[in-house]
């Protein structure tokens, strides 16, 4: 997944995101940014890892997401059978666990 495409997922305005330097040490970013403060830019708790993003229009951008959030929206790779079957599965746990779930794909 490129960058435009985990901000369309995220459903996120690239202009509301703060501008990113153009390079920085990784480690030394993170351990700047992340003190609490910032809210993760999907669901508002509070950032527990940051990244940049190159907005197509935008330039580098900082993407502050929660751990929920992170995981929710990093690229794994393809399901080994077909996405209907990985998306009846997830659905039957969450019913099983009593889970409100909401599934979000890139596929039409």
């Amino acid at each position: 997944m490129n960058d435009a495409d985990l901000l369309r997922v995220l459903g996120v305005d690239p202009s509301e995101l703060a501008p990113a330097p153009p390079w920085m040490p990784r480690q030394l970013a993170s351990v700047n940014r992340l003190d609490g403060s910032l809210p993760c830019v999907r669901c508002g708790e509070p950032a527990r890892a940051t990244g940049v993003v190159d907005a197509p229009g935008h330039g580098r951008r900082w993407l502050d997401r929660c751990m929920p959030c992170l995981l929710a929206t990093t690229p794994r790779g393809g399901p080994p059978g077909p996405l209907e079957d990985t998306l009846a599965v997830l659905r039957q746990a969450a019913q099983q666990a009593g889970v409100d779930l909401t599934i979000v794909t890139d596929e039409p």
